[in-house]
C-alpha cells in the first residue's frame, strides 16, 4: 500500500509498505478522507516521534475483521479515533480522559490506503457513521468533539459574550459552536478572508488582530467578554487575551506556545476578579458522540470550511498550504479518491 510519511514539514514522502494484516482482534480499514490538522504541522510536538505517518482525522470502511471481532463487519462506515482512554482510572473517573495514563495503542496515521485498527480502538474508539454523513464530514468529528469538549470546560452557554482570537480552521468551529449556543461573538485574526469566514460562520464583532483589540472589544461590545478561547499561540494574542476578559470570565488555551516561551499571568489582577485560566487538550468519548450527533442532524455545518481535497501522493502540498495559512482553511487528502 501507498503512505505519506512525515519526517519533518519540508520533508514528506511517498513510499510503498506492506498492507497489514489484521490479527484475531484487529481490523482493517481502507481510508477515504484525512484532514490535515494544525497539530500535524508543529515540529516541536510531532519531531520527537518521527518519521511517521501523520493524519488522525479520518473516515474509512472496515474492509477485513480479525475472527474474535463481533462488533464491526466489512462495509462498515466509521470514524476510529486517535486514541482511546481506559474509562476505569482516576483521571477518567473524573472526567480527564485526555491525560488517562493508561493509554497505549494509537491509531495508525491516516495518511495511507489502510490503516491497522488496534484492539483497544475496535472495542472502545471505532464509531459507525450515520448514513447521510460523508467520508469528508467524518474528518471533523474530532476537531469538533475537541471544541466541544473546551467550551464545556469553559462553562460556555447561551447569551454568554465570547472572544475567539484565531480563525483557523478550530477557531471557526468554536464560532459555529457558540452561535449554536446562542452567544455573541467577536473574533480576531490578520487574514480578512478568515474574518470574512468568520462573519458568515457567525460572528457579530469582526475585529484585526493588529488593531487595539480590547477597545474595539469593548466599544463594539459594549462590555468585555465572558470567555475568552485562544486558538493561535501567538504571544501578543494571550497578552491581549488578559485584557478582554471580563470579571468572573473565562480565558481558555485552545493553542499554545512553543516550549521555552513564557507566559506570565496577571494574577493578581485575576484574583480580585475571579477570573479562570485553563487549558484543553483532546477530548473524551462523550464529546466524540456529540460531535457525531451535531454533524449528522445538520446543526453544525462544515463544508464551506473545506478549501482543499488532495491526493495522498500531494499531502506535501496540503501541508505546505496549511502552513502557509494564507488560502486554505480545512485541507484534506483523500487516499483513495477514486472510490470514495
Amino acid at each position: 500500500m501507498k503512505v505519506s510519511r512525515w519526517y519533518n514539514n519540508a520533508d514528506i514522502r511517498l513510499e510503498e509498505a506492506p498492507t497489514p494484516i489484521p490479527g484475531p482482534k484487529e481490523m482493517l480499514v481502507k481510508v477515504f478522507a484525512c484532514g490535515i490538522c494544525g497539530s500535524d504541522i508543529v515540529e516541536w510536538y510531532r519531531l520527537p516521534r518521527a518519521p511517521l505517518i501523520q493524519g488522525h482525522e479520518i473516515g474509512a470502511m472496515v474492509v477485513e475483521t480479525g475472527s474474535s471481532v463481533k462488533k464491526f463487519k466489512a462495509g462498515d462506515r466509521v470514524f476510529i479515533a486517535p486514541k482511546v482512554a481506559c474509562l476505569e482510572c482516576e483521571y477518567c473517573r473524573n472526567g480527564h480522559h485526555p491525560v488517562c495514563s493508561n493509554i497505549k495503542d494509537r491509531l495508525p496515521g491516516g495518511y495511507a490506503e489502510f490503516i491497522l485498527v488496534p484492539e483497544a480502538l475496535v472495542e472502545k474508539g471505532t464509531y459507525r457513521l450515520p448514513d447521510k454523513m460523508t467520508y469528508e464530514q467524518s474528518t471533523f468529528i474530532e476537531p469538533l468533539a475537541c471544541v466541544i469538549r473546551a467550551q464545556r470546560l469553559g462553562g460556555i452557554a447561551r447569551n454568554q459574550s465570547v472572544l475567539i482570537m484565531g480563525c483557523g480552521m478550530s477557531g471557526l468551529l468554536h464560532v459555529k459552536l457558540a452561535r449554536a449556543k446562542g452567544c455573541t461573538i467577536a473574533v480576531t485574526d490578520v487574514n480578512p478572508r478568515r474574518l470574512a469566514l468568520a462573519k458568515k460562520s457567525g460572528a457579530s464583532i469582526i475585529i484585526d488582530a493588529t488593531e487595539a483589540v480590547p477597545d474595539r472589544l469593548y466599544a463594539e461590545n459594549g462590555r468585555k467578554a465572558d470567555a475568552v478561547i485562544l486558538c493561535t499561540s501567538a504571544l501578543s494574542a494571550i497578552d491581549q487575551a488578559w485584557k478582554c476578559v471580563d470579571k468572573g470570565g473565562v480565558v481558555v488555551f485552545f493553542a499554545v506556545p512553543a516550549p521555552g516561551k513564557q507566559v506570565t499571568i496577571p494574577i493578581n489582577d485575576f484574583w480580585t476578579k475571579e477570573i479562570r485560566v485553563l487549558t484543553s487538550y483532546y477530548c473524551g468519548p462523550d464529546d466524540i458522540t456529540s460531535a457525531i450527533e451535531m454533524l449528522g442532524s445538520g446543526s453544525i455545518i462544515i463544508e464551506d470550511l473545506i478549501t482543499h481535497r488532495l491526493p495522498l501522493e500531494e499531502t506535501a502540498k496540503g501541508f505546505k498550504l496549511v502552513l502557509d495559512g494564507q488560502d486554505s482553511i480545512k485541507v484534506i487528502i483523500n487516499p483513495n479518491p477514486e472510490e470514495k
